[in-house]
């Protein structure tokens, strides 16, 4: 073991920058990662026991004790509760033997419970050793769980196929459909890859290139909606060693998956544009921040980059242009919603725990090992290469003045067609709605947990920034949901469970909230819990980040558009007749809430 520990240690030149990396191929060629290891990683990289433990204790899929030698993480996102998540997690504690946390006695499987995967276009889903399963069965779980035990390699299991066993990305080794119900300019199948690279950049200066972002008026597609050409102006002009690039592939907003897709059906067209922000920063290297739920995508983007490699689109003075010299590499997080934000991303990326910075400075001025750094999303790098093609121009022709260009969604719950979908920007909410097959909707859900739930008399507003934003998250809620207890609160555990726990306010507020929303739905509920409520989820603004200051709007969002649902839960208020006995009454409820009462003289 010592000296698997020293061999890992090495393949990252011995840099404790590259700690998570570490991490990472100890739990996975280990299984875990013990007091031996945090020894010799601390000894070798100069580094304190604490610092390493609490790194390794930030991350979702580190684990300092065995979890098996399969491991297997059920989703537990709202969307996977609504097609069945709880008769999967009945039938795996029934074939394999074992509780969820737990691990059979052979040490041969272990069964736990992670937030959205980004399946929630196929759900049931799970993921197995990096592999992931999806639309699963109460048979189908027990055919994986049989087929385990017989041995068979669990690469084997992931490439058998439901249906006629063509796999158009052999490498993925998945069963993961991309389900792409609608394209526009960023999916389309018209482009050349490469031919950008190839044929525009030469004629153009970096100084041009940024003017010709800045004139389709893009704005970031993760959900900030920050200018994109302002944002590479900044960066350019900023004083550093190095410029990074980054590409931020965390999306772990639950319901989001549009970014698996791009990065499976166009993952040139993501690396194409992280080059031509390469030239437009004069950046020396960009770095794929990769969720590690979408570990199965390593072998088959690692080929697509050394392909690119091979036609001089990566690598030294790329296209013939002297200087230019800028290649790719990929970083795998390791299970923390947190880090979609981007200091706090850049924080892990540095082997540290993923906490967002305070700000200013910005990491456009002093990011990744504290050069100028800039930080954009997939679909945002993916459109970045359409517009170079066609020009500013041209964007600003697609969706309306203040939300330019083409919007990537992800659609899932009660419609008939989930999946991803580009729309131009204005899109409303009633045609999206009859686009994907929904009727008797009660409910839907923009933006993810941290977005916005709006109800039938809202369906008029459009998809944009100065109305409905969104980085793509669209869940959609028939008539038979019960909204409080299925949606709202499966949110506020996720809030819970994703807080990095730096600020008092988002540690503290939402678990005060949930637990409130619980007693409303025990029905000891008053009037005066929906007013705390309310103030309690202003007072999580004071948060440092986009996490903690959209922690409390599932609670909040649902209270202003759906009230008579929390009024429903409320305590009624008792009608006397004569021979009413109030004291009785009065004592009876006491001992029901387990409250004192306060009484007046009346």
């Amino acid at each position: 073991m010592e000296q698997n520990i020293t061999q890992i240690i090495r393949r990252y030149g011995n840099d404790k920058a590259r700690l998570l990396d570490m991490l990472i191929d100890l739990q996975e060629e280990l299984g875990f990662i013990g007091t031996q290891a945090v020894e010799l990683l601390a000894d070798t990289l100069h580094m304190s026991h604490a610092d390493i433990n609490q790194t390794l204790s930030f991350y979702h899929f580190f684990s300092t004790e065995p979890r098996g030698k399969f491991t297997i993480y059920l989703n537990d996102s709202v969307v996977a509760h609504m097609f069945g998540r709880e008769t999967i997690r009945k039938a795996l504690e029934k074939e394999v033997g074992v509780s969820f946390g737990q691990v059979t006695a052979d040490g041969l499987i272990g069964l736990f419970s992670t937030a959205c995967i980004g399946m929630s276009d196929q759900e049931p889903a799970a993921i197995i050793n990096n592999k992931v399963f999806t639309k699963l069965t109460p048979y189908r779980v027990k055919e994986l769980v049989r087929h385990i035990r017989d041995g068979r390699p669990i690469e084997e299991l992931a490439t058998e196929s439901y249906g006629d066993g063509k796999n158009p990305h052999p490498l993925l080794q998945s069963l993961v459909s991309s389900n792409i119900r609608r394209k526009g300019m960023v999916l389309s199948d018209e482009y050349d890859y490469g031919s950008v690279l190839s044929t525009k950049l030469p004629k153009m200066t970096p100084e041009k290139l940024i003017a010709e972002v800045k004139h389709s008026h893009i704005r970031g597609r993760g959900g900030a909606g920050f200018p994109t050409g302002f944002k590479w102006e900044f960066c350019r002009r900023a004083k550093g060693e190095k410029h990074y690039v980054i590409c931020n592939a965390d999306e772990g907003e639950p319901g989001t998956f549009k970014d698996r897709i791009i990065l499976t059906e166009k993952p040139e067209l993501v690396f194409e544009g992280m080059a031509i922000a390469g030239y437009a920063i004069g950046g020396d290297e960009g770095i794929l921040y990769l969720r590690y739920e979408y570990r199965y995508m390593r072998e088959y983007l690692e080929d697509v980059l050394q392909k690119m490699r091979k036609r001089h689109l990566l690598g030294k003075n790329i296209a013939g242009i002297e200087g230019f010299d800028f290649d790719i590499r990929i970083q795998f997080g390791a299970g923390a919603y947190v880090c979609g934000e981007e200091s706090a991303l850049i924080e892990s990326m540095e082997g540290k725990r993923g906490e967002p910075r305070d700000k200013p400075p910005f990491p456009v001025e002093r990011g990744y090992l504290n050069q100028p750094t800039i930080v954009n999303n997939v679909e945002t790098f993916a459109t970045i290469v359409r517009i170079v093609e066609n020009g500013g121009e041209w964007f600003t022709q697609f969706g309306t003045e203040d939300s330019t260009g083409t919007k990537i969604l992800s659609i899932s719950g009660d419609c008939l067609f989930p999946g991803i979908y580009e729309v131009n920007w204005g899109f409303t909410i009633a045609d999206m709605l009859d686009m994907v097959g929904a009727y008797e909707v009660q409910a839907v859900q923009v933006g993810g947990p941290s977005g916005t739930l709006i109800g039938p008399d809202e369906f008029y507003r459009t998809l944009g920034y100065s109305d409905l934003s969104t980085g793509g998250s669209i869940i959609i809620f028939g008539r038979q949901r019960n909204l409080l207890k299925d949606v709202v609160l499966n949110f506020m555990n996720f809030f819970i469970d994703e807080s990095c726990g730096s600020c008092s306010t988002c540690r503290i507020m939402p678990l005060m909230m949930r637990d409130k929303l619980v007693k409303l739905l025990d029905g000891n509920g008053v009037a005066q819990d929906l007013d705390e409520l309310q103030q309690w989820g202003t007072v999580l603004l004071a948060s440092r980040c986009g996490l903690g200051q959209t922690a409390g709007n599932p609670v909040i969002s649902s209270l202003k558009n759906f009230r008579y649902l929390y009024e429903e839960l409320l305590q009624k208020d008792v009608e006397f007749d004569q021979g009413f006995d109030l004291q009785a009454a009065v004592q009876e409820s006491c001992d029901y809430v387990g409250r004192v009462p306060v009484f007046s003289h009346h």
